[in-house]
């Protein structure tokens, strides 16, 4: 429980197959002042997700197994990840224009980039 007046931390699930990248972003995110939580697949982000309700998932389209669209698809067809934002993070060449996600951010991007881009998504849910 936050003690009156304490704002709590936003909570982010980062879900990035690659390793070096997932733990870059989640350590510039906790050292801005986010909880997180890790995903390298889009199975163990769905697990994740059924024990934990973040404020935002950063989601790389390109996993192996089940990849972003499909995770994204199956958050949006169940009624307590429907309303969940995603930010989608995903290499220049790959289309998203099709995803309906909350923001979109590609690759290669500077950590202060990726901070930006979660606090500004984070402001427009709201």
């Amino acid at each position: 429980m936050t003690p009156a007046g304490v704002a709590r931390r936003k909570m982010i699930l980062v879900v990035e197959n690659d390793d070096r990248l997932r733990q870059t972003i989640s350590l510039h995110l906790k050292l801005s002042g986010f909880a997180t939580r890790e995903a390298r697949s889009g199975m163990e982000a769905l697990g994740v997700l059924d024990r934990w309700r973040p404020d935002l998932v950063i989601l790389d389209v390109v996993l192996p197994g089940i990849d972003g669209r499909a995770v994204l698809a199956e958050l949006t067809s169940h009624p307590a990840t429907r309303t969940l934002p995603v930010m989608i993070i995903t290499a220049a060449e790959t289309p998203v224009d099709d995803v309906e996600a909350a923001c979109v951010l590609r690759k290669p991007f500077a950590m202060e980039q990726l901070v930006e881009a979660v606090h500004s998504c984070l402001q427009s849910i709201v």
